[in-house]
């Protein structure tokens, strides 16, 4: 399935190539999206991180950092039918740099919509760059073939399954082939308002309140956004904090907060907040997403490990989005399909059971907590949330009526349960799970 789109582009200025290489005209787009795909594929390195690590990156213009990120992001949602694609075409597995070279070659012929010629002579001259002079030629050659069947590559596979790891295909059950289906598709913008600001033009409501803009909307260049009228929030991320139903005066924790949508939703609640991050770098975002919505006054930051920090005084309500495997996100990081492993997951767990464990210390006798995870994985939020219960735990169930504008992430225990392949014809959402709890 293509995705209609420009075609990257490359800057007109040469320098010269890799050992033994002739002089190649320089590419950042593709030099980073090069160290992306390396960086996920070879070091299990995530995408952002890969981004920050590339050289290329530190000094590329914006226009060429995002064409990289939506190309390296096109790798790695396509990653196991180009790697079908590219099979009959090689006598034997190249070297791994080869082969991002390739794929990424791959992904701008049947993906992207880039020119043969452009997408051809590009993945060359990258290989070249990167020190692969004597795999330029195979570079030349595979692509070329590829380019002259064209769509034909892909009749007869089944791209849904070839683009998702078994042991997650098999972990997600019934949910697998609607999740596939949307990886496929660059998701759109998201955006949640502040209360009394009207949508940005051109926007969808959609039954939560959240505002869709298609996919390559740039937010910094919508009307409201210096006076923070909105910020970004996948639909599926707005319901963790909407179903712990703060009050006015209500005492609130937000733990691992950061970037803070979630926490700005409690504190335009009405809540006194404290927002808990324990890594500086994302307190950081936090305190100036917090800023830029005016709600740098009314919200206490705590940097702080949300395992050991405890409140002045028992609280009424603590929200927990707990660190994860972040399955429910491949939509927009594909990265955690080819990084995380099955034997990653029983300490993700661990450390989701000490957080609920904490925030149970932190409540007072009826206080709610809302425990959530963006992971599709059962080893986490399911089991996560049978383990509270056996610490203490009293589940509060959502009702249908919380619910009404989304009955199918309703399951039978009143858990919250949702996947991509929901409100797949308005453009998907991400995958959360959440459960509701209170203090005996």
């Amino acid at each position: 399935m293509k995705q209609p789109s420009s075609a990257p582009r490359s800057s007109g200025r040469r320098v010269m190539g890799g050992r033994g290489a002739r002089a190649a005209a320089t590419d950042p787009t593709r030099d980073i999206a090069f160290d992306i795909v390396s960086g996920v594929i070879e070091h299990r390195r995530m995408l952002e991180t890969s981004m920050e690590n590339s050289p290329t990156a530190r000094e590329a213009e914006p226009r060429d950092r995002a064409a990289a990120h939506r190309l390296g992001a096109s790798v790695l949602r396509h990653m196991g039918t180009a790697t079908e694609v590219l099979s009959p075409f090689l006598k034997k597995e190249p070297p791994e740099p080869v082969r991002a070279v390739l794929l990424i070659g791959v992904a701008q012929l049947l993906f992207l919509g880039t020119p043969v010629h452009a997408a051809v002579a590009t993945s060359v001259a990258l290989a070249r760059r990167r020190g692969l002079a004597p795999f330029a030629g195979l570079v030349n050659a595979v692509l070329r073939r590829i380019a002259q069947q064209g769509d034909a590559c892909l009749e007869g596979l089944d791209q849904e399954r070839l683009d998702v790891p078994p042991w997650l295909w098999t972990s997600w059950g019934r949910m697998a082939r609607p999740i596939a289906a949307a990886l496929g598709m660059e998701p759109p913008l998201d955006l949640s308002m502040r209360p009394g600001c009207l949508p940005p033009p051109g926007g969808e409501v959609l039954p939560n309140g959240t505002v869709r803009f298609p996919a390559g909307t740039r937010v910094t260049e919508l009307p409201g956004f210096s006076e923070g009228e909105f910020w970004v929030q996948d639909a599926a991320a707005t319901l963790p904090a909407r179903l712990l139903d703060v009050k006015a005066g209500e005492r609130v924790a937000d733990l691992c907060a950061a970037p803070g949508g979630k926490t700005a939703q409690l504190a335009f609640a009405g809540g006194e907040v404290t927002a808990v991050e324990r890594d500086a770098r994302r307190m950081e975002r936090l305190a100036a997403n917090l800023a830029r919505l005016g709600l740098k006054d009314r919200v206490r930051t705590v940097r702080g490990d949300a395992t050991q920090w405890r409140p002045d005084v028992p609280l009424d309500a603590v929200l927990l989005d707990a660190p994860c495997s972040a399955t429910g996100t491949v939509r927009r990081h594909p990265d955690a399909m080819w990084i995380k492993r099955p034997r990653d997951l029983a300490g993700l767990a661990a450390g989701q059971q000490a957080l609920i464990a904490a925030a149970r210390d932190m409540l007072r006798p009826g206080g709610r907590l809302v425990y959530a995870v963006c992971s599709l994985q059962p080893e986490e939020g399911p089991a996560c949330a049978r383990a509270a219960e056996e610490m203490g735990l009293i589940a509060d169930p959502f009702t249908p009526e919380e619910l009404s504008f989304l009955p199918q992430a309703r399951t039978a225990e009143g858990w919250l349960r949702t996947h991509p392949g929901m409100w797949a014809a308005q453009g998907g959402m991400d995958g959360f799970f959440a459960a509701r709890f209170r203090k005996a």
